[in-house]
């Protein structure tokens, strides 16, 4: 039979666990929320020059890195948008950048400034839809030629049907997620203004 000394060390024990767990997870929780809203200056400026909705920045940033701006990934991908050489490139020779590397997209504003540029190109390809991001999204993660592909029939112009047609179910899932983590923010935006 335990002792009642040793029932209260364990219930003593129980009460630390839980304290030191919840202060982890706070603390975790402010660390994530630092990270989260980190670059909202950076977003908004590119999204302003680029005509984009910030919030949508803000998602594809989300959706690419989890905003570590020195992400990389397995294709290339460079940055906070994870952008590929041609794409960022394409921003370079656009703002007539000739000594413009890659790797100078490791910098945040360097690529947003380029990721919103391309974002705006892919949105204008896709003027007689009725949700032109979807589109654009599709072709950021996919590349054009798969977004052809998919725009059948009713798919051509209908982002339901699109997003049906879509045989990549990554491309899909990542589609809906930054459309879904668009919605979220700009619910947040509308709390924080009342």
């Amino acid at each position: 039979m335990m002792s009642r000394r040793s029932v209260q060390l364990g219930w003593l024990s129980v009460g630390i666990f839980l304290m030191l767990g919840l202060g982890i997870y706070r603390t975790g929780e402010r660390l994530w929320q630092h990270r989260q809203h980190r670059y909202d200056e950076v977003f908004q400026m590119g999204a302003e020059m680029y005509g984009i909705p910030t919030n949508l920045v803000k998602a594809v940033a989300w959706r690419e890195s989890r905003f570590v701006a020195d992400a990389r990934g397995r294709h290339g991908e460079l940055g906070l948008m994870q952008l590929t050489e041609i794409a960022a490139q394409e921003w370079a020779d656009a703002q007539r950048n000739e000594a413009f590397v890659h790797d100078h997209v490791l910098d945040p504003s360097t690529n947003v400034m380029a990721a919103c540029y391309y974002l705006s190109k892919l949105v204008k390809r896709y003027p007689e839809t009725d949700n032109p991001w979807a589109y654009a999204l599709a072709d950021y993660n996919a590349g054009r030629s798969n977004v052809l592909r998919w725009m059948n029939d009713s798919a051509k112009t209908n982002s339901s049907a699109f997003l049906s047609a879509i045989t990549y179910p990554s491309t899909r899932r990542y589609v809906l997620a930054v459309l879904n983590r668009y919605e979220q923010y700009e619910s947040q935006t509308l709390m924080a203004v009342e």
